[in-house]
């Protein structure tokens, strides 16, 4: 059973950088066929079936099955790298900074729960160049909380022993909510955002008040 609804975003909204959409489509394909087999156990002909597709048509797109992973993966971690660079740029201080990239990084991370988990736990399967690929996008999303985190700790917002070890569980809590949530689960990935954000403020030691 896929964890992604039929009536839930579409190819183009997950992946509007892509081309064409049979390429978005066979990546969605892929994400259904790595979610409920994993990757190792997984055909080029399970993904060209899941998305209505000859079995040759995965190679139009994509060279392997690895350049199919590597394309999901590479992309979700652009994604959230993004949206977290826009949270920091938006925000007046480290501590809305931290709020506000935490909410959106739990929101994607349940909103788009399927594909997370290829993102996040299928990294393994990656060949050793691409997973540099994918490793480098990683290190620049920690390496931006991690700096938030300094300000925050230098303007006495934050109490972080280790502002590394503190990005790293920070990260932690969103990438989890990929591997529990469900579209049944009791929050709505918005409130489930939200209500992270409110708690690393509390995790990190500073002052929560009445945020939005």
């Amino acid at each position: 059973m896929s964890g992604i609804p039929s009536a839930g975003p579409q190819p183009a909204d997950l992946w509007p950088e892509v081309q064409p959409d049979a390429a978005r489509r066979l990546m969605l394909a892929g994400v259904e066929s790595f979610a409920r087999r994993g990757y190792h156990a997984t055909t080029t002909r399970d993904i060209a079936a899941t998305a209505g597709m000859s079995p040759a048509a995965l190679y139009v797109h994509f060279p392997s099955k690895a350049a199919l992973l590597f394309t999901i993966s590479r992309s979700g971690h652009e994604q959230v790298l993004g949206l977290a660079q826009q949270a920091i740029d938006e925000a007046g201080d480290p501590a809305t900074a931290i709020h506000d990239l935490v909410e959106r990084f739990t929101t994607w991370h349940a909103q788009r729960h399927t594909i997370a988990r290829v993102v996040q736990y299928e990294l393994e399967a990656l060949p050793e160049q691409e997973y540099g690929v994918v490793a480098s996008l990683r290190k620049d999303i920690e390496r931006l909380v991690r700096d938030v985190l300094d300000r925050g700790v230098a303007d006495g917002v934050f109490t972080v022993g280790d502002a590394g070890t503190a990005a790293r569980a920070v990260l932690s809590l969103g990438v989890d909510v990929a591997r529990w949530y469900t579209d049944r689960s009791r929050l709505t990935p918005e409130e489930l955002g939200r209500e992270y954000g409110h708690l690393v403020l509390r995790m990190l030691g500073a002052a929560t008040g009445e945020r939005p």
